[in-house]
């Protein structure tokens, strides 16, 4: 019997990249699990450029936890991307720029946006 997972991921393929979205409860688990979904699903459609679209609910992640998921992430997806464009909808404060320099110190292209549009310039941007 298959245990429901804590979030929803929507992914749809752009010309030159993924955009996923993913919805549910902030948590951890919950990040670490959709992360890893989308890195198996971008192999598979041999894609290496995606904009995440986070919309999770509840209380914002501490400073440890997002050091952890972007330090791990980082090393899970080191070769898989090329390119990651990341909106965190609900975010607080600076901790999604934390995030963003622990894993442009690990050689991942990441780079963190208030919005999807300007997600979206930068992800075609790096086309050209």
């Amino acid at each position: 019997m298959n245990t429901p997972k804590p979030y929803k991921l929507t992914i749809s393929q752009k010309p030159t990249y993924l955009h996923a979205i993913v919805t549910g409860q902030n948590s951890k688990e919950t990040v670490m699990g959709y992360l890893q979904e989308l890195r198996l699903q971008c192999a598979d459609r041999g894609c290496t450029r995606v904009l995440i679209e986070e919309r999770l609910e509840g209380p914002r992640l501490g400073a440890i936890d997002v050091f952890e998921i972007a330090e791990e992430g980082s090393n899970r997806a080191f070769g898989s991307f090329r390119t990651i464009a990341y909106v965190d909808v609900n975010a607080e404060g600076d901790l999604m720029k934390f995030a963003e320099t622990v894993a442009v110190n690990r050689f991942l292209s990441v780079r963190v946006f208030s919005s999807v549009n300007d997600a979206e310039k930068w992800l075609l941007d790096k086309d050209r």
